[in-house]
């Protein structure tokens, strides 16, 4: 066993004291004069903390927001303050402001100031003469946009055209979102210190004020629209890019269309429309492209299945919550692949005009002890896994397949999105001469990588269209912006602040799941799952259906820890009063039901699961 990494305290520079959501703890003996509480944040990394109130009636058993005052050296616990209520435990609104407070996702309402960088004219702005010089007008061809449904947030849009002799023009066309957030205005301000748009199972927290995300930027049909062209002339048989152009541009999009809308377009054969036609062209290039870089190295990886929760009115006190389940489509892999080639050609191009400024993408190879879990949970259903490099990898995953599972290759992308290192923002004069930090993007298996199609979303493509507009002489950017350290400095906040939004999402993703199992219109929730991990003490099964872990705990209900065998190497358990043997990754049928618990938002902890597979129980 490999020792564990050791180190000492030596000195607490700054408390990094915060407000902290919890509740009070019930007190054993409570009279008239009871002033002194425990209160329980949920964080359970913090500990306790003893406020004084006189309000305890008002707060029991709801949640509530306390700050730390002070530690004294003779106290086992801090001492803080309640300083507002949020609301009753268990309720959706509730736990939603808490995971938003808890990973510090600032959900505020914009300030004057902020709004007041938007434009007078508000949702009837439209581009001035001044604002078309020097831009590319695409306002004749067939632009058109593809998205989830629901989308208001458009960022992208596309055209393609023949060009005849096995040419096609491909334009991306991507939200000129700096056009309107000038570099240090209050809007501008606003955008880097939130970092990114957090989107949750049921609403998303926008990056800049809804005017621009779902209006003035979005790249709505019908509408003229500023925007960031990249365009290229590329060979429709092989993939081959013979030229690249970027310019400022105006569009006005012919279609808004969800990936469903759009494959229905691409495989009705009656449909030899403008738009039908173009998307075809684009979705047999993407092939193409999708192939080239899987052939280097690219991997196709997997995460839980996106789903939304919708609520829905119901003659029942409660709405109901449904679940809209993402469909895999053709069109969804043909965006992607475009994005992909957009941000890898932006990146070049700001890194040969600043090698020293350009904000990159850098994911780099995950360490070998990375994918131990991953290389003996194949080897225990028969697979080799081969993790060399990207491309090995990748061929060993698609060679993994068991006609009797079919999600079996779907879990092992899973587990090996698990073992991925985490891919970060850095300035590119920033690495120094560390030759094991390199600008490689190890799952797309590309030597240099940018983020430049989502600036509505992503602050970090505001940074990129900032810097490529300086490259192509469109727009000079300030001096105190082209600095090495102020980039360095804005790329690890966006660092933080995307993690911390990707972990808001699963929080989100786990209480919609738990309000869904609790609102059940029956007393319990039957599921189809499958055996994600084995613990000692416990199976952690993933329910496809709402792409959600629960931990079904040995020895819990009717069982005894007795009445199991784990074998964590081999990679099964057995139930040895029915003799039954369950091996990682095999189907299960599960009964879930919740105990609901103020003391914590952990919603995993508070549903119930009960294996009722039949040859067991």
């Amino acid at each position: 066993m490999k020792p564990k990494p050791f180190g000492r305290i030596v000195a607490i520079i700054r408390r990094n004291w915060r407000s902290f959501c919890g509740v009070i703890r019930e007190p054993k003996i409570l009279t008239s004069t009871s002033s002194n509480f425990i209160f329980v944040p949920v964080d359970k990394r913090i500990p306790f903390i003893r406020i004084e109130t006189r309000q305890y009636q008002q707060i029991c058993g709801i949640k509530i927001l306390v700050r730390i005052d002070c530690w004294p050296r003779d106290s086992r616990y801090p001492r803080g303050h309640y300083s507002r209520v949020i609301g009753e435990s268990g309720d959706k609104e509730t736990e939603t402001n808490v995971l938003l407070l808890e990973h510090l996702i600032p959900h505020m309402e914009f300030s004057a100031q902020v709004l007041n960088c938007l434009p007078v004219e508000g949702d009837k702005w439209q581009p001035r003469i001044d604002d078309l010089s020097n831009r590319s007008d695409f306002r004749q061809e067939c632009v058109v946009s593809v998205d989830p449904p629901g989308c208001t947030d458009i960022d992208d849009a596309l055209h393609c055209k023949d060009l005849g002799n096995n040419q096609l023009e491909v334009g991306i066309h991507i939200a000129d979102v700096t056009h309107f957030i000038r570099p240090g205005s209050a809007i501008d301000r606003e955008a880097a210190e939130r970092g990114t748009t957090v989107y949750l199972a049921d609403r998303r927290i926008d990056m800049v004020p809804g005017l621009l995300s779902s209006n003035l930027c979005s790249l709505i049909s019908g509408r003229e629209r500023l925007s960031f062209s990249c365009v290229w002339k590329i060979n429709s048989k092989t993939g081959e890019i013979y030229q690249t152009k970027f310019s400022k541009s105006i569009i006005q999009s012919r279609a808004s269309l969800t990936y469903a809308e759009a494959q229905t377009r691409i495989d009705d054969p009656e449909d030899q429309g403008e738009i039908a036609q173009s998307l075809r062209r684009l979705n047999s290039l993407a092939k193409i492209l999708r192939a080239k870089r899987i052939e280097k190295g690219a991997l196709v990886l997997a995460s839980a299945n996106e789903i939304r929760f919708v609520e829905v009115e119901s003659e029942t006190a409660e709405n109901e919550l449904v679940i809209l389940e993402k469909q895999a489509l053709e069109t969804n892999s043909m965006i992607e692949e475009f994005m992909l080639l957009a941000n890898i050609s932006v990146a070049e191009k700001i890194y040969e005009i600043f090698p020293e400024l350009a904000v990159l993408r850098r994911h780099p190879k995950p360490a070998q002890s990375n994918f131990e879990e991953l290389i003996v949970a194949a080897r225990n259903r028969g697979f080799d896994i081969n993790v060399s490099d990207g491309k090995s990898l990748s061929a060993s995953l698609n060679s993994i397949h068991d006609p009797s599972n079919e999600h079996l290759n779907l879990l092992f992308r899973m587990i090996t999105t698990r073992c991925m290192s985490q891919a970060l923002y850095f300035c590119s004069g920033s690495l120094g001469s560390d030759p094991n930090l390199t600008f490689f993007h190890y799952g797309l298996a590309s030597e240099i990588y940018t983020h430049f199609t989502s600036p509505i979303r992503r602050y970090a493509d505001v940074l990129v269209h900032r810097l490529l507009s300086h490259a192509i002489d469109f727009e000079q950017q300030p001096p105190e912006f082209l600095c090495k350290r102020k980039i360095t400095d804005i790329c690890d906040h966006i660092n933080m602040r995307n993690m911390n939004a990707r972990r808001a999402s699963r929080s989100s993703n786990e209480l919609h799941s738990y309000l869904y199992v609790r609102n059940s219109r029956e007393k319990c929730c039957h599921e189809k799952g499958h055996v994600f991990t084995i613990k000692n003490n416990a199976l952690v099964i993933f329910i496809m259906h709402l792409s959600f872990e629960v931990v079904y705990m040995f020895g819990d209900g009717d069982q005894s820890m007795n009445d199991w065998q784990v074998d964590k190497d081999n990679g099964f358990v057995i139930h040895k009063p029915s003799n039954v043997r369950i091996r990682q990754f095999d189907p299960v049928q599960v009964e879930l039901t919740v105990k609901p618990s103020a003391l914590t938002s952990n919603f995993k902890k508070q549903i119930i699961v009960r294996l009722i597979d039949s040859k067991i129980f």
